[in-house]
């Protein structure tokens, strides 16, 4: 079978064969049991958020993000790690399992309220705080050397980028700023959030040259393939 493949790839075109095969694949789709048939997309995946927990503790993380997440954390190794955002924990207590692994690190996490159950208020590494971003004082970050802030709070534009104004110096160099849910215009919500975290994004960057958008993240799984679309700033 080899044999008549190779002598079929010399006397055939390359480009006719292509033609053939993406042919075939299409049909064979086409006829195919429904239960076979593969869909997903940004809006399929974003319904699927919403049931995703760590440890039995909703987290409402797309799963990319969730991957990328451990890998910053493992290379980073952060003294800490700035949550804007607690909600219910399941991220919170994710990132303080990892930093268990890591044998360091610590996390603040910021909210107006939490629903974090005590598992998470109780984890040695996890300092809550429930007087949102605004009333954070940064003189807690002052003796440490690296600093990661993940901001997944209301995503209002206003919030986004005031947060950035605020956080966005105590971040280390090679370190990172993470501006979450950029996915919101995908999905036709900007208008809700006041133009919402891409809008910030695209006011910080022009004068915050020290700051740059880290491909390798966001492109990771696709073009912007994450929920946190050009979200990734890398500190340089």
């Amino acid at each position: 079978m080899k044999n008549i493949k190779t002598k079929i790839s010399q006397h055939v075109p390359r480009r006719l064969l292509n033609v053939y095969g993406s042919t075939k694949r299409y049909f064979l789709k086409q006829f195919a049991p429904a239960s076979e048939k593969v869909h997903v997309d940004m809006a399929t995946i974003h319904h699927g958020v919403f049931n995703i927990t760590y440890r039995g503790i909703p987290t409402l993380r797309c799963p990319f993000d969730y991957v990328i997440y451990q890998m910053i954390l493992m290379d980073l190794k952060p003294d800490l790690v700035i949550e804007i955002g607690t909600n219910y924990g399941g991220t919170t207590l994710y990132l303080a399992d990892l930093m268990d692994t890591l044998g360091h690190g610590l996390i603040h996490s910021i909210d107006l309220e939490t629903k974090a159950p005590d598992i998470v208020k109780n984890h040695p590494r996890v300092t809550l705080f429930d007087f949102g971003w605004q009333g954070y004082d940064v003189k807690n970050i002052s003796s440490l050397n690296t600093v990661l802030v993940i901001d997944d709070g209301s995503h209002m534009y206003e919030d986004v980028i005031g947060a950035l104004q605020k956080f966005s110096p105590s971040v280390s160099a090679g370190s990172y700023y993470i501006v979450e849910d950029g996915i919101i215009d995908e999905l036709g919500q900007r208008k809700q959030y006041s133009g919402g975290p891409l809008k910030a994004i695209r006011e910080f960057l022009p004068s915050h040259p020290e700051y740059v958008v880290d491909r390798q993240y966001c492109d990771m799984f696709g073009k912007n393939a994450t929920f946190n679309v050009n979200g990734y700033l890398r500190k340089i």
